[in-house]
């Protein structure tokens, strides 16, 4: 339906914040090579997070299904906003979220995997 994406942003953003704990430093931040849903933080660690919201048909069989094609759009992403942000030497991760919602929009449930790509020299 309609929407779901925002709403499965929404559960996100609530997730990381109110479950995992973290602070949202960034939403949705934006290269030439990509977009990062969420930057988060954990004391000094940045946390960037992609976040899925795959359609039923996708998360039983593979909810991350192209993901290893976007990763070093990702990365290069992850790296700009390190550079934009003066943050080179911080300690970072790129964990996903996956939002499992129904035909309604209703959130049925969160997965996390975090450290999900690993950094590429």
């Amino acid at each position: 339906p309609p929407g779901t994406g925002r709403v499965g942003e929404a559960a996100a953003r609530s997730f990381v914040t109110e479950k995992l704990g973290y602070k949202i430093a960034a939403t949705k931040f934006r290269t030439r090579e990509g977009e990062i849903d969420i930057v988060a933080t954990d004391d000094e660690l940045l946390i960037f997070i992609e976040v899925k919201n795959p359609d039923e048909s996708k998360i039983r069989v593979r909810p991350w299904a192209g993901l290893a094609e976007k990763a070093p759009r990702l990365q290069l992403a992850t790296q700009q906003y390190l550079a934009d942000n003066d943050r080179e030497s911080t300690d970072w991760r790129f964990d996903l979220l996956s939002v499992e919602m129904d035909r309604t929009g209703r959130v049925l449930g969160i997965e996390l995997i975090p450290s999900a790509i690993e950094e590429q020299d």
